[in-house]
């Protein structure tokens, strides 16, 4: 009785099994992990909650296949939705999030050795849980100054610090004759006050971005922007 008992424990706690059953310590294993790659290059593992665009990588990490066949298949799911917006058929996978809110990640892994089948599907999630990433609503705004005078401090004009989840940035600068003098790509990149490698005049000029957030949000921003060469941070604070 009491071995029946342990048998029937041990059963409970393995993946789906059809057979001609194998040893138990030689059934084939996954062990699903992720890795995170942030705006700044650094790496985060499992849950992670941040802006876009996160470049999310994921590994089955499969043990005792041995003479078993494996298929894979990842599915991606967003928190508000039953079905899945990704499936990829592949031991590890790589993906760019983009889209704001949390997504769930699951691996579905099955494994055939003639009549012995094991797999590890929505059950197996049930009990441990998707990996997760969220990803922030986005937010873009531009300053109406900057003072380009080699302090080190505001010398060059670009996105506001605070800005998150942005996938797509365009800005320009014109003068007030409507001239072109600069353009950039990347809300970390931005103006330094110069055109054609001179230091133009002090005054007003004129920025135009055109943006989009993870969230699907556009951004079309027109603004006038004061080139203050001649202030300090002792003498003034710029206003943002």
């Amino acid at each position: 009785m009491k071995k029946t008992l342990l048998l029937l424990a041990i059963t409970m706690a393995m993946p789906a099994i059809s057979r001609a059953q194998s040893p138990y310590d030689e059934i084939p294993a996954i062990n699903p992990t992720a890795t995170y790659i942030t705006e700044e290059g650094e790496e985060e593992s499992e849950a992670y909650s941040g802006n876009a665009p996160l470049v999310g990588r994921f590994e089955a990490n499969p043990e005792n296949v041995g003479e078993y066949t494996a298929s894979y298949e990842w599915r991606f799911t967003l928190d508000t939705d039953t079905e899945p917006y990704l499936i990829r058929y592949e031991q590890d996978t790589e993906y760019t999030f983009t889209q704001a809110g949390t997504h769930n990640i699951v691996l579905y892994a099955t494994f055939v050795n003639g009549r012995d089948t094991i797999a590890y599907t929505q059950e197996y999630w049930d009990e441990r849980g998707p990996l997760r990433a969220s990803v922030s609503e986005s937010r873009l705004e531009m300053p109406n100054a900057f003072s380009p005078n080699g302090d080190g401090i505001n010398d060059v004009y670009k996105a506001k610090s605070n800005y998150q989840s942005i996938i797509e940035f365009q800005a320009y600068i014109f003068n007030r004759w409507g001239q072109k003098l600069y353009e950039w790509n990347d809300p970390a990149g931005g103006w330094d006050g110069k055109y054609n490698g001179k230091d133009v005049a002090q005054g007003v000029y004129f920025v135009l971005v055109k943006a989009k957030g993870a969230d699907g949000k556009e951004y079309n921003i027109k603004r006038d922007v004061n080139l203050l060469r001649g202030y300090t941070e002792s003498t003034t604070t710029v206003t943002e």
